[in-house]
């Protein structure tokens, strides 16, 4: 059985010039491969196997990265299928320098667990044992609510 909290995962990437486009920012598809590769990480911290991305819901991009800044990446697990993991994601952009941070891109992943054989196999129960993992999950599962009805 995975807890919540233990799938909660955050990274950060300092954008250099060979990660931005035309205008000086973050490519998309650069804060894109970040968020998933961090939304595996959390589902196979889950799943407690590997996992593979299976779908985005959607993708909202808020605002960019600047070149120069940090793109905080962080990732958790909040709801679990027969093999599947439900991942929210969430991209900032930081100052590295004083941690100030601004929301910039998110999106819901669900990613299935496969096994040696590439097969889906399925994936523990998740459980939610702490005041924060509650509210992550309820914060989520509202968000990706909005989303199908949408708000």
């Amino acid at each position: 059985m995975s807890d919540l909290m233990d799938t909660y995962i955050e990274n950060r990437h300092l954008v250099q010039p060979n990660h931005t486009n035309n205008y000086d920012v973050a490519h998309g598809g650069n804060v894109l491969k970040w968020m998933d590769v961090v939304g595996a990480l959390s589902a196979m911290r889950c799943a407690e196997t590997t996992c593979v991305t299976a779908r985005m819901e959607q993708v909202n991009f808020v605002q960019p990265v600047p070149r120069g800044d940090t793109a905080l990446i962080q990732a958790y697990a909040y709801e679990t299928g027969r093999t599947s993991v439900r991942i929210r994601i969430k991209a900032y952009r930081e100052d590295p320098q004083t941690g100030d941070r601004e929301l910039t891109t998110e999106s819901h992943f669900v990613y299935v667990a496969i096994d040696d054989n590439l097969d889906p196999t399925p994936v523990p129960d998740l459980t939610v044992s702490t005041d924060e993992g509650e509210e992550l999950q309820r914060d989520a599962r509202e968000d990706i609510e909005d989303l199908y009805n949408g708000n």
